[in-house]
């Protein structure tokens, strides 16, 4: 079987040398299909060059496909297990890795398909389609990486082979030991019981957090109540979206919605009732019905018995093994040493706000103490009064395809590569664009080492914080002789009058930048395996660090001039505008990264200590925050992302890879011009662009930077590093 796909992938890779296939578009059709089986059709999901025949992929092709292919995945695997029991030649892990990553290619692809197609809209993949592919595809994964023989057989080989394989062996035995495959047959078995009963628990947490958010309704009549409102938080707010200013419009206690409100709502008492509502949800405060105080407990304690029968003290302990941070001491270092910093910024910065906020308010009547649902807003008049930053008026000078010319421009310029579209590509809308993406420095630099789709006008999700993604199609796998492929997502607003293109926000920026950064970090992989590529094996808190070093680009008042052309006249920003628009990210900085500090630590607390999760909160609460506690406020009880999601003990990344960032966007800072930035950015590009997960986070660091990370960089973008305050060890 193996010997076949190897000969299927070099004639398709001879073909595409010989000539680009190219058809035309043609109208697709929809075959729902309820089941996956092992049999079906799995031709036609790519053309001859290699790419995904998006015209005529239809549901049935791809549950076809990915049932085909996974039964594939696992016949590999257990004929692997029947050799090694019939002890049939020694282990050879390099074979083992290599014909393993041959057979897994084609199913990856599937899966990343129909991902691509499930984001830019789930009409074409619906919701139960994709999670039956998603299921199948996870399922067969788990076939290569817990399966008991194969673990034991790499425990008893010495490291052998290159740098790759030994990274793939030790990827191997440690999801193998996290799976119980170290463990005992009753050991096993009482670890999968738990597992099942946390997954009850957790689905629980999530349902009720999902009523409590429906649950409530607040119903708007006034217009000057949404005046200030941004056109997608009133689109997503009014009855009819598409009479957005008419109105009524209803609140709910969707994270983005609650978050748009109090930022641009005028009326203090509205801005409480929301935020209040918000804080007591899935809390016996809000309806004992719905409350999870009860699932949250047992949540905790179901982690706790999964990290001791897996041999560590506590979740968190297990969670710092897929960290590049190491152990809870060092992040508890880290916690500290930024909280130097934070803790005495915030307090200033929300006295000025304060003083802002009565001077605007003179006349005494309508003065008061701040509290937590005034911050956003007042801060948001504070930029527009004291800095003349208008976000609706910035944006007239970010129209989205100057600035995704400047994105590949600048890429083009940092990384020696060539960004060139390709027009016969078939793609899922006609809008969906697709580039070829050259490297300048490889041994043939003619031929595209991968490629990307553009979807800046998904269908789904129209309003909500993550409103980009990088969908990795295809990893890099150089056993079945596949390029990359990558979609990247947006749900930008489509353009409503023909002369006017869409008109992207600071926010718009910092997340196409850091969606674009991630997609380099696929395509540019040097990894031999496909699961050592890209964004493949790499730490979880280390997995958004491309991203925002892309992201940091736009701190440079240059690179945003450079990006810019006003929609009508193509005049760029002025310069002095261009320099201000960094208070975006540092305006309130010392309160935002109390926050996300108190956030981080909470989630480590509660997946270490055995408190009562209410106690937990009340003893860090007054570490991190100036203002109070509310009494009735139960916000652990709704934090899906930690009791339902995937970031139990993991919060603390996303702040850790942007400290990570900072770091590395230090050395870009420090050169004296932008034209010098290429040579930082060739380094960046051998390293953290290179590498993929098959070296360690922390040695790609130090290859890069020559030491180890330094929260300084973090302070300083900030601005909120005092040199007088002591860093020791930073």
């Amino acid at each position: 079987m193996l010997n076949i796909l190897r000969q299927r992938h070099a004639l398709l890779s001879h073909n595409a040398q010989r000539w680009l296939h190219t058809s035309q578009s043609r109208p697709g059709y929809i075959v729902l299909v309820p089941e996956i089986g092992e049999e079906g059709p799995t031709e036609g999901l790519l053309k001859a060059d290699g790419l995904p025949a998006f015209s005529d992929i239809t549901i049935e092709m791809c549950l076809g496909a990915i049932g085909q292919q996974a039964a594939g995945v696992e016949k590999v695997v257990k004929s692997l297990e029947q050799d090694i029991q019939s002890g049939k030649g020694p282990l050879d892990s390099s074979n083992i890795f290599a014909d393993l990553d041959a057979v897994t290619g084609p199913l990856e692809t599937t899966w990343g398909v129909a991902k691509a197609l499930y984001l830019g809209n789930s009409t074409l993949i619906p919701t139960k389609s994709y999670m039956n592919i998603h299921e199948r595809a996870r399922n067969a994964r788990a076939a290569k990486f817990c399966n008991k023989i194969v673990y034991q057989a790499l425990t008893k080989q010495k490291e052998s082979g290159d740098r790759d394989d030994q990274r793939l062996r030790q990827k191997f035995l440690l999801e193998g030991k996290l799976n119980g495959l170290a463990l005992d047959k009753n050991a096993q078995d009482g670890l999968k019981q738990l597992l099942t009963q946390l997954g009850r628990e957790r689905s629980s947490f999530k349902n009720k957090v999902n009523m409590a958010v429906h649950s409530f309704g607040h119903v708007i009549n006034d217009f000057q109540l949404v005046r200030d409102f941004p056109p997608t938080l009133l689109e997503a707010t009014a009855r009819d979206s598409n009479q957005a200013l008419q109105g009524p419009w209803k609140i709910t206690l969707q994270p983005q919605i609650v978050e748009g409100f109090l930022k641009y709502c005028p009326d203090r008492l509205q801005r409480w009732n929301v935020w209040r509502a918000n804080a007591i949800k899935a809390s016996q405060q809000q309806d004992k019905s719905l409350e999870n105080s009860t699932h949250l407990e047992k949540i905790r304690g179901l982690r706790k018995r999964q990290a001791n029968l897996l041999g560590y003290s506590s979740y968190a302990e297990m969670s710092m093994q897929t960290k590049m941070v190491g152990s809870v001491d060092n992040l508890k270092q880290i916690f500290a040493k930024l909280l130097k910093f934070a803790g005495p910024a915030q307090s200033v910065e929300l006295e000025e706000l304060q003083k802002f906020a009565n001077a605007s308010n003179a006349g005494g009547a309508n003065q008061y103490q701040l509290d937590a649902y005034d911050v956003s807003y007042w801060g948001r008049k504070q930029l527009a009064a004291e800095s003349s930053l208008h976000e609706n008026k910035l944006s007239e000078f970010f129209p989205l395809p100057r600035v995704l010319s400047g994105v590949f421009g600048l890429s083009e310029k940092l990384f020696n590569i060539r960004i060139v579209e390709h027009t016969q590509a078939e793609v899922w809308h006609p809008a969906v664009k697709f580039y070829h993406v050259f490297d300048n420095d490889a041994t043939s630099s003619s031929e595209p080492v991968g490629g990307f789709y553009v979807d800046c006008y998904s269908k789904e999700h129209k309003f909500g914080r993550n409103n980009g993604w990088m969908v990795g199609i295809r990893n890099s796998n150089k056993s079945a002789n596949l390029t990359p492929l990558c979609a990247l997502i947006f749900n930008f607003t489509e353009p409503t009058e023909p002369q006017k293109p869409p008109l992207l926000s600071y926010d718009d920026l910092q997340m196409l930048f850091k969606t674009f950064g991630t997609g380099l970090q696929h395509l540019l992989t040097q990894a031999k395996y496909s699961d050592l590529a890209g964004l493949s094996n790499i730490e979880w808190d280390a997995s958004q660090v491309s991203g925002y070093v892309m992201s940091n680009f736009l701190d440079n008042p240059t690179i945003l001039q450079s990006l810019s052309g006003h929609y009508e006249n193509g005049e760029p920003i002025d310069a002095a505008l261009a320099s201000k628009m960094r208070l975006f990210k540092t305006k309130l900085a010392g309160y935002n990264l109390c926050k996300e500090l108190y956030a981080a630590d909470l989630d480590i607390e509660l997946h270490r200590s055995e408190s009562f999760w209410l106690d937990t909160v009340r003893k860090l609460w007054p570490v991190y925050h100036c203002m109070p506690l509310d009494k009735k406020d139960a916000h652990p009880c709704s934090m899906t992302d930690i009791f339902a999601g995937d970031w139990a003990a993991a919060q603390f990344s996303h702040l850790y890879s942007k400290l990570i960032a900072a770091d590395i966007s230090s050395s870009f800072i420090n050169q004296r011009n932008i034209d010098d930035y290429a040579a930082v950015g060739k380094r960046y590009k051998e390293t953290f662009l290179s590498s993929g997960g098959s070296l360690p986070t922390a040695e790609v660091f130090r290859r890069f930077q020559g030491r180890d990370p330094s929260v300084e960089a973090l302070l300083k973008s900030l601005e909120i590093y005092e040199p007088s305050q002591t860093t020791e060890n930073n």
